[in-house]
């Protein structure tokens, strides 16, 4: 689904993050910026180990603040590391709002103009889906409705049914977002 919010186009598809055509991607980091499993896990093994090695020396970074390093193989040209929880890998509402902003704010410091989330906090974090929806577009709306972004396309790229059903759901609920 598309939808569009001033300028921006927000784009909801299930599918791989990793195989994600914008110029950045975010990868659902901890403030270490160590890549192991999940979203992180899935860029490394697709973009190479460069990723990581480029991150681990820019952390450790605050929880819900972002650091962009170049994404290897991906087809990607950023990998923007929003860091959505600490090593104990707990998240919750306030740390996905801030990643969320944070990682659009660096997408628009390094001149972007096309990003993929993914359901940020929800996998190794445990957080719901639908809570994750509704927290990561209000702060995406303000951020939108705040200034006029560069950014022309935000993608969220989920993966499987669930998840790309449950953020659905929720841009209906919050938007009057029609599918």
């Amino acid at each position: 689904m598309v939808y569009t919010i001033r300028n921006t186009q927000i784009d909801i598809v299930m599918g791989d993050i990793a195989e994600a055509d914008t110029e950045a991607i975010v990868n659902a980091a901890n403030n270490q910026l160590y890549m192991g499993s999940g979203v992180a896990g899935a860029l490394k093994r697709k973009g190479g180990s460069s990723i990581e090695e480029e991150a681990v020396k820019k952390g450790p970074i605050p929880i819900g603040s972002a650091a962009v390093t170049s994404a290897g193989n991906l087809k990607a040209k950023y990998v923007v590391h929003a860091a959505v929880m600490g090593i104990d890998l707990i998240t919750d509402a306030t740390k996905i709002r801030n990643a969320t902003l944070s990682a659009l704010n660096a997408t628009e410091q390094i001149g972007a103009k096309s990003i993929a989330f993914p359901a940020l906090g929800t996998g190794v974090g445990g957080f719901p889906l639908n809570e994750a929806a509704r927290i990561m577009y209000k702060a995406i709306k303000e951020y939108l409705e705040s200034h006029e972004s560069p950014i022309k396309v935000i993608k969220f790229v989920l993966y499987g049914y669930e998840a790309y059903n449950e953020f659905l759901n929720q841009a209906e609920k919050d938007f009057g977002f029609q599918a």
